[in-house]
């Protein structure tokens, strides 16, 4: 069996792929905090408590258009709220956790570190460190958005548009899925979600984002249905 710093450090190296679209989406981060008009202080704080680019990018772009914190912050929420199945589908891997351990190692679960930490906790489904896999894939990822966030508050506006480093947002969550299109089933579901985020984009507080997924799931639970 692996020991913990082994499974932490497979945890980084199978997030490590990421890491490529993941540093130039920081640096845009920072770079659009400071063109909106907030302190490098302020920019960078977001990074350090909210941790996850798509709902700091809403929330700095919804108070610079005059929204109420609440509002910003609860977009946040919903935005996040994704993390609500994240943690549905990890819990049966953490459940002989402390609540203390669960609660830290919350902190550090995003898109990437979920992703790769599913896949691997599939294949390895009676690990008793597996949890340490999440630890590393998610600091590695904090770390990094972290350093290219500051790069972006302090260089990003000098970075040439020729680069083209916006394209590192989609590319960053395409990256995710792209391993899951080799399966027919998973295509479907990816192809009826991303309909439905469509057709549903202009639902009040950006509510297509928990809409689509929920369609998703239900597309997922009807087609796995049809198969038996």
């Amino acid at each position: 069996m692996p020991s913990k710093y082994e499974i932490f450090k497979i945890g980084i190296k199978d997030v490590a792929p990421h890491l490529l679209s993941v540093f130039p989406f920081g640096i845009i981060f920072g770079a659009i905090g400071i063109e909106l008009g907030f302190s490098p202080l302020f920019t960078y704080a977001t990074s350090l408590i909210i941790f996850g680019g798509a709902s700091q990018i809403v929330f700095l772009q919804l108070l610079s258009g005059g929204a109420s914190s609440l509002i910003a912050i609860t977009s946040v929420g919903v935005i996040n709220s994704r993390h609500f199945l994240y943690g549905a589908v990890l819990s049966e891997y953490l459940q002989k956790l402390s609540l203390a351990k669960k609660l830290f190692i919350s902190y550090f679960i995003v898109d990437q570190g979920f992703a790769v930490s599913n896949q691997y906790f599939k294949k390895n489904p009676t690990g008793e460190f597996n949890h340490y896999h999440l630890i590393g894939s998610g600091i590695i990822l904090w770390f990094i958005w972290q350093v290219s966030t500051i790069i972006g508050i302090y260089l990003g506006s000098i970075v040439p548009e020729e680069l083209g480093l916006k394209f590192a947002i989609p590319l960053t969550f395409i990256a995710i899925i792209v391993n899951e299109l080799r399966k027919f089933d998973h295509i479907l579901v990816m192809l009826i979600s991303g309909l439905a985020a469509t057709f549903f984009y202009n639902a009040p507080f950006k509510t297509y984002i928990i809409i689509s997924p929920l369609i998703g799931l239900f597309a997922a639970m009807v087609i796995n249905k049809l198969k038996k």
